[in-house]
């Protein structure tokens, strides 16, 4: 069974794809992977449960040969990976964005397992492209990288000693993904067209422009205002629509009114 297209009326007149496997539209990201047995083991633990997106964003070392080695039968999932220069381009086009960490953040956006993280994604992937983002082996995600997520996902393991291989960590969280694809309902063809990282990623852009022109924003001292603001939206799950009114509304205050003839 293929793929049920959606024509317009939606914002900008997209056509929007209905998956019928949601598998398929969710893609996983390595940040900045240090050893690239990690990434074969990856795309061999994607590839496993159904799933065949891997990008790699400034990988240390790939293509590689010990990459091959530990792909073993999913060598096709590695030959199709992508090397991104930044998160920014590995995330163009996902319309939700799951970081999987071990740890909480200050300000952040909100957290939840990994089973539950899962269940949304798909529930998005039935329309849109969605996209799970995993960090340096050492370090994890950057709070700059947190902050284009609009979730923050955990694997509730053992609090005492919490530490996975970043391979093994793509493994439970495939197996959660093909858990809830199989296990969930039928897309009703109503799903919200949610606004693609790059539009929100715009929208940001010109609020903080709109902010520092009129003050509220101080340069010098901001704080932390603009991930607080992330996290506000990010939780939200902005629709096309809606960041086109935001911008619309940011457009109308930023603009001197003329004054008008006595």
């Amino acid at each position: 069974m293929g793929d049920t297209v959606i024509r317009p009326p939606w914002p900008h007149g997209a056509i929007r794809v209905i998956a019928t496997d949601p598998l398929k539209n969710i893609r996983v990201v390595l940040c900045e992977t240090a050893h690239p047995g990690n990434i074969g083991a990856a795309a061999r633990a994607l590839k496993t449960m159904g799933l065949g997106q891997l990008l790699l964003v400034a990988p240390k070392r790939f293509p590689d040969p010990q990459a091959e080695w530990l792909a073993v039968g999913a060598s096709d999932v590695l030959s199709r990976a992508r090397v991104c220069s930044n998160l920014n381009e590995a995330l163009a086009g996902s319309a939700f964005t799951v970081a999987c960490t071990a740890r909480p953040r200050e300000v952040a956006v909100p957290m939840v397992a990994a089973r539950e993280a899962a269940t949304r994604m798909v529930e998005v992937a039935r329309a849109q492209p969605v996209t799970l983002v995993f960090g340096n082996e050492t370090f994890g995600l950057t709070a700059p990288e947190v902050g284009k997520c609009h979730l923050l996902a955990t694997i509730p393991a053992n609090p005492e000693y919490s530490s996975l291989n970043v391979a093994a960590a793509v493994q439970l969280f495939a197996y959660e993904l093909r858990l809830a694809a199989l296990g969930g309902n039928v897309d009703d063809g109503k799903a919200r067209a949610l606004a693609t990282h790059e539009e929100v990623e715009r929208f940001y852009e010109h609020l903080e422009r709109a902010m520092l022109e009129s003050g509220y924003l101080n340069p010098e001292h901001p704080k932390k205002l603009m991930p607080r603001l992330r996290r506000l939206f990010n939780r939200a799950q902005l629709e096309q629509e809606e960041v086109n009114i935001l911008r619309g509304v940011i457009k109308a205050l930023s603009t001197p009114k003329p004054k008008r003839s006595p």
